[in-house]
């Protein structure tokens, strides 16, 4: 039996649900969520393998007019996919018209040499004449392969879309074992399980202001835990006083949730303890970047 393979990468503005889609696909989280903007950070490779073909997916930050370092980084890191793909899948929400971000990305999409498929997703949230007039809107400013209405959330006609890319593979290898399912280290994940607590748990500044470092990770033979320790970067000292929260109340919330999530990725029970640290304006600091994780050598 010929076994097919292909990159396929999932770009967007922020919020569109690319991170919700991949965690469907996958049976599982890689990628974390929320109603935050900008809530994925770095490119997170999604490996999705049966006997007759492997799927990797590559979730993008969501594009948009980057105001600092971070953001031309983000943005950067997403486009640059189109480099390296063989189809792309530019996904819409479907209860919000085209705006100029769309256009943005549909102009770079035309110049790429890719065949792109339009994903209209958030199809729940809409009544189907609104959908239909959305579909006609967007095929109207390029060609697409495909045009696949889908709801994330709910799991509506994902199937259809992955059978539409398995369709569309060339023969090829098995770039990762079977039961790959990301290319991040488990550290990465630990650090991005951290930062969804907090984005879930604080409002205003904060999320855009948060990156978390994970400083050590090591099973304690002792206990039969893994030990984890993370501090959670902040850039001012009012921010800090937030995440801490009344009596460390806050941080201990953050820090519960998160363990929860990351026991169930590792299948271990976890002691993880959490600082705050002031580092101040890093997202505009390139030094600070490459140390959080956040590293030009990406794109």
């Amino acid at each position: 039996m010929t076994f097919k393979s292909g990159f396929v990468a999932i770009l967007g503005r922020p919020n569109v649900g690319k991170s919700t889609f991949l965690n469907h696909v996958m049976g599982q989280k890689i990628a974390i969520m929320s109603d935050k903007a900008q809530t994925t950070r770095n490119k997170i490779m999604g490996i999705y393998t049966t006997d007759k073909e492997q799927i990797v997916f590559i979730d993008t930050p969501g594009i948009h007019k980057p105001k600092t370092a971070l953001g031309d980084f983000m943005v950067e890191s997403a486009y640059s996919t189109l480099r390296e793909v063989d189809t792309v899948l530019f996904m819409v929400p479907a209860d919000e018209a085209r705006g100029k971000g769309d256009d943005m990305i549909i102009e770079r999409l035309k110049a790429a040499n890719v065949p792109v498929i339009l994903v209209v997703n958030k199809i729940d949230k809409v009544h189907p004449d609104q959908l239909l007039s959305q579909i006609d809107d967007f095929r109207n400013q390029m060609d697409f392969k495909e045009i696949v209405p889908i709801s994330a959330l709910q799991g509506n006609n994902i199937s259809r879309l992955v059978d539409i890319l398995s369709e569309n593979l060339d023969e090829g290898f098995q770039y990762f074992p079977s039961d790959q399912i990301t290319d991040h280290p488990e550290r990465f994940l630990v650090s991005e399980m951290v930062r969804e607590k907090v984005l879930h748990l604080t409002r205003e500044e904060i999320p855009h202001s948060v990156a978390v470092v994970v400083d050590s990770m090591k099973r304690d033979e002792e206990t039969d835990k893994v030990h984890i320790r993370a501090t959670i970067m902040v850039e001012r000292d009012s921010q800090k006083g937030i995440i801490i929260g009344k009596g460390g109340a806050m941080l201990k919330k953050i820090g519960s949730m998160a363990r929860r999530d990351i026991e169930l990725m590792l299948g271990d029970k976890v002691f993880l303890e959490t600082w705050v640290k002031v580092k101040k304006n890093w997202r505009d600091k390139k030094l600070d970047l490459a140390d959080f994780g956040y590293n030009e050598k990406e794109y």
